[in-house]
């Protein structure tokens, strides 16, 4: 009887060791929130943003509106295939050639190469309103769109403090949105298409890594008071 009761116990720890094993592998793992970068589209989004701007203003200075037009649309449509075979989201793809064919088709419409860059202005001062006013309105767009992509719902709202550091991410935005507008618009009346193409470059992604920046150290902020106060589950 002695052998039967142990070799029951190894093989009691072994099926105990086995159901441990296999609960741990159901626990979902922890991602890291992706950096700053990142969220921007990392080193290769920064470039892929700023190649067709960059090729409109030589290839105009170069040639002419014309093949400015024509270079800008070639590598924007270049750049919307090369993401679709590294297999990379259709939304962005047709997004950038979308964006640089509305640009193309404003310059050529009007006949001038700063018009190339209208667009653009115009939408960072829309940004610029949009964002400034849904912090007026006590919907603050970053801590409006960051939770609804994480599907943490709008509790947030509900806490002053919460709300308030989504405030402030929220306005560093509409500030990003409104330095590039007063910049390029001062540009563009100066009739500057070069300082306009460098203006955007530096203006875009670098920018906008920094709102995001905030964005994050917002979201951080938030989790920490909601936690404190138990209105979202504490980290396991």
């Amino acid at each position: 009887m002695g052998t039967h009761i142990t070799a029951r116990v190894p093989r009691k720890a072994a099926r105990q060791k086995d159901q441990v094993n296999t609960m741990q592998a159901q626990i979902p793992q922890q991602t890291e929130r992706p950096s700053a970068l990142e969220q921007a589209g990392g080193t290769r989004g920064m470039v892929y943003s700023a190649l067709p701007a960059l090729a409109f203003v030589v290839a105009n200075a170069m040639g002419g509106l014309a093949v400015g037009i024509m270079v800008a649309l070639g590598i924007a449509v270049v750049i919307g295939i090369e993401r679709l075979v590294r297999k990379e989201s259709v939304s962005p793809a047709l997004g950038g050639v979308l964006g640089v064919a509305i640009a193309a088709g404003v310059a050529w419409w009007t006949g001038s190469a700063k018009d190339y860059f209208l667009l653009g202005i115009w939408l960072s001062l829309a940004g610029a309103v949009l964002f400034l006013g849904s912090v007026v309105v006590r919907w603050p767009l970053a801590g409006v769109i960051w939770n609804s992509m994480t599907g943490k719902g709008q509790v947030w709202r509900k806490e002053p403090r919460s709300r308030f550091y989504f405030d402030i991410a929220t306005v560093t935005l509409a500030l990003i949105f409104a330095a590039r507008f007063v910049v390029q618009q001062y540009l563009y009346s100066q009739d500057e298409v070069g300082s306009l193409g460098v203006a955007k470059i530096v203006m875009g992604y670098p920018l906008l890594a920094v709102g995001l920046l905030v964005t994050a150290w917002a979201v951080r902020a938030s989790d920490r008071r909601l936690r404190a106060l138990g209105l979202i589950e504490a980290k396991r």
